[in-house]
């Protein structure tokens, strides 16, 4: 986490909450109304074509960069937010619009995505990652998981439908 964070924002679907570094809830930032008719036929329209070619302002998911903006916007010092979303929120488009906002992101991700050169993915470079450090968590009242911690800077490729649009990026994965 960069040194200089102030603010969380959890990202939703349909709004956004800032939290301080300890955890206090600062409020809304950001809330978006939408209903699914707006974007009827969508789904049809992913079947037929590869869903990476559809641009990100038809699709459902521009509600995550439009929150992200709203919120950066509100809170103004971007490089100290940080926006965290689940995997619903694993956006090229978002990666690439919190990089030129100079704002950050934390992301569980749900693609595997093409790392590097383009002949591997980010699983594979993770592989050979060597462990950080460990963590044990409770699971339960008699029993615990041990988590290993990995982390390295990959370079990470637009998807193929988008790489005349996005440029690469730089990222920390976890």
């Amino acid at each position: 986490m960069p040194p200089s964070v102030g603010a969380y924002v959890f990202l939703m679907p349909q709004h956004s909450l800032a939290v301080t570094t300890e955890g206090l809830p600062l409020g809304l930032t950001a809330a978006k109304f939408w209903t699914r008719t707006k974007f009827k036929g969508t789904n049809a329209l992913k079947r037929r074509i590869n869903p990476t070619r559809v641009p990100i302002e038809e699709k459902e998911s521009y509600r995550w960069l439009e929150n992200m903006r709203q919120s950066t916007a509100l809170l103004g010092e971007p490089e100290r937010l940080v926006h965290i979303g689940d995997w619903e929120n694993d956006i090229y488009e978002f990666f690439c619009e919190t990089q030129t906002l100079g704002t950050h992101f934390l992301v569980r991700t749900c693609v595997d995505r093409l790392a590097g050169d383009g002949d591997h993915t980010i699983a594979d470079e993770m592989s050979e990652t060597t462990v950080q450090g460990m963590h044990r968590v409770a699971v339960g009242k008699d029993d615990h998981a041990d988590i290993e911690l990995r982390y390295r800077r990959i370079q990470v490729l637009p998807p193929i439908g988008k790489q005349k649009r996005y440029p690469s990026l730089s990222l920390t994965i976890l």
